[in-house]
């Protein structure tokens, strides 16, 4: 599916954390985008309708290990294709599977914040869109590489909007070498996993970027 018009849009996602023979955990992650939003296109996740979710009843309906509540988020990007499931229901809240991540067991049990600046790999086809003209917000590692904001949180500093964003280097507790920067775009940006997965990580506010490595973006923002 393409979805469009995503900037500033809110989303929540349910993610399901499964443990593996091999003592890592398969994440599959279920995203309310283009649903529930007949009252406000820009909100696809209703407060109302997200505090209804209980993650105790899809954790035993799918056998999930942990079911964890990702939400409220936003989008920073501005189209995404991506392989999407059937809409699925959780207490009355619609959503559609989006991907699958690997992490290590142990991740399911850490506090929001503990996986700041941690590398994981996300294994999915999508392929995200940042249009010419409009702002990226970008995170360079002391290795040098850009890792672009696809997504905001709106759960650890309540007060975030996309707005905000302009003045992210300020808020945030960088590694060492690292930076933060704002970027106008010249020319349309893209991402897309060469081989099937992309490398992700997040800001100590929850802020998820993808990284622009192994081929992963048309050029280096």
């Amino acid at each position: 599916m393409t979805f469009k018009s995503l900037r500033g849009v809110q989303y929540c996602e349910v993610w399901f954390f499964v443990p593996q023979a091999d003592k890592s955990l398969d994440v599959d992650y279920y995203n309310t985008s283009n649903l529930n939003n007949s009252a406000n296109n820009k909100d696809t996740c209703p407060s109302n309708a997200w505090s209804r979710v209980n993650p105790e009843e899809p954790k035993r309906q799918y056998e999930a290990g942990v079911v964890f509540e990702n939400g409220p988020r936003g989008w920073t990007m501005d189209i995404i294709h991506i392989p999407a499931g059937p809409v699925v229901k959780f207490e009355g809240l619609k959503s559609r599977w989006w991907g699958e991540g690997v992490l290590l067991r142990e991740a399911a049990h850490l506090k929001p914040g503990e996986m700041a600046y941690k590398s994981v790999p996300s294994h999915h086809k999508s392929s995200m869109t940042f249009k010419n003209g409009k702002p990226v917000f970008i995170l360079d590692d002391p290795d040098g590489t850009p890792w672009v904001m696809s997504a905001y949180s709106m759960f650890v500093d309540t007060s975030v909007n996309y707005d905000t964003h302009q003045d992210l280097s300020s808020k945030l507790k960088l590694p060492a070498s690292g930076k933060c920067r704002v970027k106008v775009l010249d020319k349309d940006l893209t991402i897309s996993p060469p081989q099937g997965y992309n490398w992700m990580n997040r800001d100590d506010l929850q802020n998820t970027y993808d990284a622009c490595k192994e081929g992963a973006c048309n050029f280096q923002p």
